[in-house]
Formats: C-alpha cells, structure tokens, sequence
C-alpha cells in the first residue's frame, strides 16, 4: 500500500511537470513573431553590408542600425520574463499592454512610480503630440509633432523617465518601431499630457 501511494504520488508529479512547465523555467521568446521579424531584418541588413548607401545607410546609420537589432535579438533569446513599462516619470503614462491568450493590445494607465505585472505584455507606449522626448540613450531629444505609440520586442524591460536636468522624457531602450496614426492596428488616439495625467489609473497591470 505504501509503494502504491508513492507510486501514485510520483505519477501525479510526473504529470504536472509534462502538461505544465515549472514557473521557474524561463520563458523562450524566440518562437514569437518579434523574434522572426527581428532575424529577417538582420539577414537583410548583412546582405547590404559592402554597399549599405545602396539600403540608404551611411556607413555609420548602417552600423548603428544593425547593432539595435542585434541588442533586440539579444534581449529575446536572454529574457527571462514578459516585457514590463516602469513608469518614472512625474505624471500618468499610457502604455499598451496584453494579457497573453486573454485580451489584446490596447491601452491602460500607468500611475507614476509604477511598473507593469510581469504577467502582461508591455508592448509600448503612446506619447502625445508636444512631448519632448529622447528614444534611447544615445538619441537626440526632439519634439513630437503628432501622436505616435512605441513599440518594443519581446522581453523588454523599458523604462521611461523625467530627466531632474531638462524636464524631457527619457527612454532607456531604442524602440523597435515608431508609429503614427494609421501605421498600425494599435489605437492612436490624439490625447494631450493632461488627458493622460487626468485618466484613472488601469489596477489590472499592476501586480
């Protein structure tokens, strides 16, 4: 009767290790659609390699290009958890996130000093019109003439900032794609600063 228990014991373990992976295990992101796309972008560019001015590259914008999606395929096969938004700013970010296999990209709120649950996607983030914003830490600030959302890859832990210094907003990661209105299924809605800080914060994406 004993080995019997044991016996059912070990089976019921053996079960749940094959039909549900332990929640320690890290999670593979280079089976999604970020990480293909992320690959053919690099095959592409290394095929322009000996005449990138022909791709549109100077030399320098070739290197540097090359070397985001290098960092971005980097992140992806690296990652141990799902893309997170850290809200370090002095106001209310708008952030579009998903919940994986239950509800699709949209927007939601991010209240100051917050950061996303790590069992949301964090895709990106919507920026108004008028922000003053850097988009990597090598970047120039400039000033947004027109709403656009940034998007991030899978993975990504990003972090938007108010510089103590200048009052511009800051990434810590080039986003992988910039889009205007029209460019892209997510909703770009044309919101000031103070619609965004005037929202109620989303209590579903913060843990």
């Amino acid at each position: 009767m004993k080995f019997l228990k044991l016996a059912l014991v070990a089976l019921v373990l053996l079960a749940n290790l094959i039909i549900a992976p332990p929640s320690w295990a890290g999670k593979d992101f280079t089976k999604g659609t970020d990480y293909t796309e992320v690959t053919q972008a690099i095959n592409q560019l290394l095929q322009a390699k000996n005449n990138p001015e022909q791709a549109g590259y100077t030399p320098e914008t070739y290197q540097q290009k090359l070397s985001q999606l290098q960092q971005q395929k980097y992140v992806m096969e690296t990652a141990q958890k799902r893309a997170q938004c850290h809200n370090e700013t002095t106001g209310t970010l708008a952030v579009y996130a998903n919940k994986p296999k239950k509800s699709p990209t949209q927007l939601y709120y991010l209240a100051a000093g917050e950061e996303t649950d790590d069992d949301w996607d964090c895709d990106g983030y919507y920026l108004p019109a008028g922000t003053q914003v850097v988009l990597g830490p090598n970047a120039e600030a400039q000033v947004l003439t027109e709403p656009v959302a940034i998007k991030f890859v899978d993975g990504t832990q990003s972090i938007v900032r108010t510089s103590s210094a200048t009052g511009v907003i800051e990434v810590n990661v080039v986003p992988a794609q910039v889009f205007k209105a029209g460019e892209t299924n997510w909703t770009i809605p044309s919101l000031s600063q103070a619609d965004v800080n005037a929202q109620t914060p989303s209590p579903q994406i913060i843990d």
